[in-house]
Order: C-alpha cells, then structure tokens, then sequence
C-alpha cells in the first residue's frame, strides 16, 4: 500500500479536498465539519436591489400622466355634479308633481262647487217657493236658455234696448198670468158664467166645460178671420178651435199660489227668448254691419295707401 503523508499536503489542498480529512467518532466534530444547507446565501445576493425601485418610485410623473389625471379628475368632478342636479331635480319634480295634484284637487273642488251652488240653490227655490223641485229644475233650465239666446242676439249685434223691452213684455205677460192662476180667477169666472147661465152640468166639471166651449168660439172666430185673410179660412178655423179648446181647459184648473206663481215665471223666462226673436226676425240682422264689426277694414286701407305712398316715393322702375 502507498502511505500518503497528509501533514507534508498544504493547508489549502487540505481544505479543498474535504472527503480525505480525517472522520473521528466524535459527531460534533462531523456535524461542523459538514457544510450546513440552511445557510443562508451571501448578503449581497439575499438582499433585493432597493435602491432601484426607490429611484424608480421618486420619478416624477410625466406630461401625458399629469392630462390623464387631471381629465379623470375633471370627469368625475362633472359627474358629482350632474348625479348632484338630477337628484336635485327629481326631487324638484317630485314637488311640483304634488304641488299639481293638489291644486288641481283644489280646482275640482271650487268647479265642483260652482256647479253645486246654482244647482243646489235652484232647487231649493224651485222647493220652496213653488212647491217643488221640478219647478226648480224647469224654471232654472229655462233661464239658462233665455241667457243663452240673449247672449247669442246680443253677438249678433242686436241692441240692447231690443232684448231689455222684449224682457219688459215677457215680464208684464208673466205677472198677469201668475196672478189669474195664483188667485184662480179664470175658473171662478168660468164656475160664475155657468152658475149665471144655468148649464145643468155637474158643478165640478162646469168651469171646464165653459172654459174650453168659450174659448174655443173666441179663438175659432179669430182663426176663421185671419186664415181668410190668408187664403186658408178653413185651416184657421179649425187651428183657432183647437188652441182656444186647450187654452179653455187649461184656464179652468184650481192651481192655487205657489203653482200660479211658477206658471207665471214660466211664461216669463219662455216668453223673453220667443219675444226678443221675434223682434230680431222683424227688423232683420244687417250682415254687413256685422261683417264690418269683425273684419279690420280700416287697417286694410290704411295698408293699402302706405303701400301706394311708398311706390310713388320710390318707383320701381328706371327713370331715364
């Protein structure tokens, strides 16, 4: 065997070639003699290179980067706002959506009680002046109508003193009626008549038949005289007959006060429309005067001569 001399070996030969040192039975020995694997890799390498993400860091952003922040910026900035007004204005709208139904709730009630108080007061006069509702509905319908035409005629351009005298006749015809069947004065001169002439009828039908067999002699008469007048004495006749018979009939019943009363604000309210008609029938609406309330005749003359003054001012063909 060849013997090696390891003490004669340098030290770093030692050192380098660790498989031919000694092993021992101690095992402290070994165990720091074998190199250790949880040691750590030398500091340089261990350590990651801060100083270049510091450098990096503390640059400062550049042109582009400071636009595109001060953009974003400026967008969400527009953004709080509008997001701001448009809960600001659905709120608002939220408000005059309310504040519009509640004045139109107010407004239904003031039209509702405008229809209600005339109605209502109506009514009650037609209940309590006359006796009942009807009248209050009949005589308020009639004045409604008699308004109307007035208003219609007065457009019309019928004077003012037309419809006040018709209104005059209307009324005077409507007292006297009221008073004859308020008191019951044609049946009682028709009972009277009766009694006087010594009809042997039964006294509770008396004034009727008096009534309708003496008006309708009077009104045949007259009849007869204005249909011959007319070239139809016949159909005069028989028409004067039968309006006298129904004025007769009507003329006889007991009424009494309240519905007299009403008969005779009946005849007015229905006789002022017929009588203010009538007369406008008579004396003929003038067209032409209507025309001329509605048309600007006036400011198409002037117009017309500003236009002739402007052309002879500055003529529109060459002078030579």
């Amino acid at each position: 065997m060849i013997e090696v001399d390891l003490a004669r070996q340098p030290l770093q030969s030692r050192s380098a070639t660790p498989l031919l040192e000694p092993i021992t039975d101690d095992p402290q020995a070994n165990r720091t003699a074998a190199p250790d694997p949880t040691a750590s890799a030398p500091a340089a390498a261990s350590q990651p290179p801060e100083s270049g993400a510091k450098a990096a860091a503390e640059e400062p952003p550049g042109l582009r980067a400071q636009l595109r922040a001060t953009r974003d910026a400026a967008v969400r900035l527009l953004r709080a706002h509008r997001d701001l007004a448009r809960a600001e204005l659905e709120q608002i709208a939220g408000q005059v959506a309310r504040a519009a139904a509640l004045g139109g709730i107010a407004l239904g009630a003031l039209l509702f009680v405008g229809v209600l108080l005339p109605v209502g007061l109506t009514l009650f006069l037609g209940e309590w002046l006359f006796g009942s509702i009807g009248w209050g509905v009949l005589l308020g319908s009639l004045l409604l109508i008699a308004i109307a035409v007035a208003a219609v005629l007065a457009a019309l351009g019928t004077p003012g003193a037309t419809l006040a005298r018709s209104l005059v006749l209307a009324l005077g015809l409507g007292v006297v009626i009221g008073i004859l069947l308020a008191f019951q004065l044609p049946n009682q001169a028709w009972a009277s008549l009766g009694d006087t002439l010594g009809l042997g009828v039964d006294p509770a039908v008396r004034p009727l038949v008096v009534g309708m067999t003496l008006l309708a002699i009077v009104f045949g008469v007259v009849g007869l005289v204005l249909g011959g007048a007319g070239g139809s004495a016949l159909a005069g006749l028989i028409g004067g007959v039968l309006l006298g018979a129904l004025l007769g009939a009507f003329s006889a019943i007991s009424f009494g006060v309240q519905p007299g009363a009403a008969f005779g604000v009946l005849v007015t309210l229905a006789g002022w429309p017929v009588l203010a008609g009538t007369a406008v029938a008579k004396d003929r609406i003038d067209l032409e005067a209507l025309k001329a309330t509605f048309w600007p005749q006036v400011t198409i003359d002037t117009t017309k001569e500003t236009i002739e003054w402007v052309r002879a001012q500055t003529p529109l063909g060459p002078t030579s």
